[in-house]
């Protein structure tokens, strides 16, 4: 039973048309209502079928037949779903009344059938083996330790490491890999293995002469140089650098908007206006996806001239206009190249929410689900950054940022925060249909990575 109802999670990431779709859904944070129709004043109710796209806490999405996103409130709806309650993948009808809000208020939910349709047989079947503490631990991309890495992915099976300066300085290339070999031979599921090496101020290995004759150039240095044509170049050797290291993912491209060298952000941006850097942001994207590589959007939703969350709590005042005609953009080119994953920043942006930093806000994470329809990774900055740290606890700050809707933490604190984030799916604040969304991205991340064996499943 337990293994029919772990199965029917996977359906919605392989029915066609409602994934990966990259066409804007029809509610969310800072779009539109729910149709052109929905803009007028309605009094009746109306219907709707589709298949179960999540399920959150009072909140459902659905896929209908003709690729339409719906989003509904169903605080107060009577839910008819028989045995089985509300999994992904089944088809349900929703009875509502349409709103200009977030979500239309559903009346009524009404199961249609408990069939789900199965894809890939492999993710199929690592998704059987996963106890719910192996798919909470693989929600964590974590700071690799500098004593025990091999014995914390024995023992928790995180998602991956995350690896800093410290991590290649007693190195040579040979010993590294030896070093990356052993992390990923005693993971039952491959490892995500991510740094950033952006080039210029913010270089992880090539910093290292060991590693390489010089460090990689700056992204100003690159276009100064030679255009988009030195950027691809460049691009290209660093992807097939850190790949022959065993480094999978690249934390790359910074999508930051930053034409004044006084901003914390500019050494480390294009220092160009929003189309120069789109196209940069979408040419780098689509290098790395040809070398292999996986790619991070950051600092979503744009750091702009604001300070440095890495020292403390920083706010961004700037109107909506300002993001939607500027800081958006790159980030938007970068997710129709096909960029898989984005990063989103501690900056608090009072115009998309007034209280929460946009990593730990839901309205920013709906923003793109919801109105941008991204359905890759969506990864927070770092927990362990003084803008959480100082104004969180860590097990809140964990929480939060799952209810957010975040796929990946990068954090170091994984022993206290995963247990925190196991309690509150036993208690109910986190729904495990969430959880199950999030870990099939994750693994669908890696196999398009190429990390699980051809044919094969997991070790």
């Amino acid at each position: 039973m337990l293994q029919k109802v772990f199965a029917v999670f996977l359906a919605l990431f392989f029915l066609p048309g409602c994934v990966s779709s990259s066409a804007p859904i029809s509610s969310g944070a800072f779009g539109g209502p729910l149709s052109t129709e929905s803009s007028q004043s309605f009094t009746e109710s109306r219907v709707a079928e589709g298949t179960v796209e999540d399920a959150s806490m009072n909140s459902l999405l659905i896929c209908t037949d003709d690729g339409e996103r719906l989003r509904f409130s169903t605080e107060n709806a009577q839910m008819d779903l028989g045995k089985s309650g509300l999994l992904l993948g089944q088809r349900v009808e929703v009875t509502y009344l349409p709103a200009q809000q977030d979500a239309a208020a559903a009346i009524s939910v009404r199961l249609l059938s408990e069939e789900n349709s199965l894809g890939d047989e492999q993710l199929k079947n690592i998704l059987y083996s996963m106890t719910l503490e192996e798919k909470v631990a693989q929600m964590f991309w974590v700071r690799c330790p500098e004593q025990g890495a091999v014995q914390v992915v024995s023992d928790w099976q995180i998602g991956g490491f995350i690896l800093f300066g410290r991590d290649f300085a007693e190195k040579t290339p040979e010993t590294f890999r030896q070093a990356v070999d052993e992390y990923q031979k005693n993971a039952k599921i491959p490892l995500l293995i991510g740094t950033d090496e952006e080039g210029g101020e913010v270089v992880r290995a090539s910093r290292y002469r060991q590693f390489r004759a010089s460090a990689f150039p700056s992204p100003q240095q690159l276009y100064a140089q030679g255009g988009m044509e030195s950027i691809l170049s460049d691009a290209a050797d660093k992807s097939a650098f850190l790949l022959d290291l065993g480094i999978n993912v690249n934390l790359a491209p910074v999508c930051d908007l930053s034409i004044n060298p006084a901003d914390y952000i500019y050494s480390r941006t294009l220092g160009k206006d929003a189309q120069t850097t789109a196209s940069y942001v979408a040419a780098v994207v689509q290098q790395m996806q040809q070398s292999g590589i996986g790619s991070v959007l950051k600092h979503f939703p744009g750091y702009g001239s604001n300070g440095d969350t890495h020292l403390g709590f920083v706010r961004d005042d700037r109107p909506l206009e300002t993001f939607r005609n500027e800081d958006w953009i790159p980030f938007q080119a970068g997710i129709a190249a096909g960029a898989p994953s984005v990063l989103v920043s501690h900056t608090i942006v009072s115009c998309m929410d007034d209280s929460l930093p946009a990593s730990l806000s839901p309205a920013v994470h709906r923003l793109l689900r919801d109105d941008w329809g991204f359905d890759g990774i969506i990864m927070t900055d770092d927990l362990s950054m003084s803008a959480i740290c100082t104004q969180y606890g860590l097990e809140e700050a964990a929480i939060l940022a799952v209810q957010a809707g975040n796929d990946l933490l990068i954090s170091s604190d994984f022993e206290v925060q995963i247990p925190a984030i196991l309690q509150a799916v036993q208690q109910g604040a986190i729904s495990p249909l969430q959880i199950d969304s999030s870990v099939m991205r994750i693994l669908r991340w890696k196999q398009d990575l190429g990390l699980f064996p051809e044919g094969g499943e997991s070790t």
